[in-house]
């Protein structure tokens, strides 16, 4: 038996709209849409090389995050950006952000990045996202020379 756990609701959007951005190709279609709004899905197929259908499915995922909002015009369905979600989602990053220092020599790569938390949310721990303990590629090729 799993733990249901209820969340408020703007950390119930944020995960939906999370979710739904979790796929390459729907963050491919945000970008095409937000430099062109109102397009049709034919239009993103012709940008984006993958099926008809496929593009239909991804479409229909971000519209269930309200991240699309749907125009019929005759027989075309005219796809938008819901502002409102974007919305959402930039106040929340950028309250998130804010709680995190990051010091200019740590912010080459995410891989070399070192968070700082503040005090209000001090129960974060510091991530460090170098695996010492892993060799690299590099390193295994130069030790089979050896």
């Amino acid at each position: 038996m799993s733990k249901l756990l209820k969340f408020d609701e703007e950390t119930e959007v944020v995960g939906d709209i999370c979710k739904a951005l979790g796929h390459p190709t729907r963050v491919q279609i945000m970008t095409l849409l937000w430099k062109r709004d109102k397009r049709t899905c034919g239009e993103i197929v012709d940008l984006i090389p993958l099926a008809q259908s496929t593009i239909s499915k991804h479409l229909l995922e971000l519209k269930k995050a309200n991240l699309v909002s749907i125009k019929n015009v005759g027989k075309k369905v005219i796809y938008s950006v819901d502002i409102n979600s974007i919305e959402i989602l930039k106040k929340y990053l950028t309250h998130y952000l804010s709680t995190i220092e990051i010091s200019e020599e740590n912010k080459e790569t995410v891989l070399t990045t070192k968070h700082k938390v503040r005090n209000r949310n001090s129960y974060l721990k510091q991530y460090n996202y170098q695996f010492t303990h892993k060799k690299s590629k590099l390193e295994t090729l130069d030790m089979a020379e050896i």
